[in-house]
């Protein structure tokens, strides 16, 4: 199924400023579990693989599987 969730699409691009609050380890997991449910995928492996490395791994597993929707900068 190739329909998305409208509130990840109708404002264009999600935008994550690494250097803030929104760009901290954590919060990037979270967004990935939500952004997972609501995309269908499997939330659980994704955060996974985030967590397999350090931040970098963290914001090139989450840019893979969600840079569609979010643009991150620095």
């Amino acid at each position: 199924m190739d329909i998305k969730e409208k509130k990840l699409l109708d404002k264009g691009k999600i935008e994550i400023d690494l250097t803030g609050p929104q760009g901290n380890a954590y919060a990037l997991l979270g967004a990935a579990k939500s952004f997972a449910k609501d995309l269908e995928l499997d939330g659980k492996a994704i955060v996974e693989e985030m967590s397999t490395g350090d931040y970098e791994n963290l914001i090139t597993v989450f840019d893979k599987y969600f840079g569609d929707y979010v643009d991150l900068y620095r």
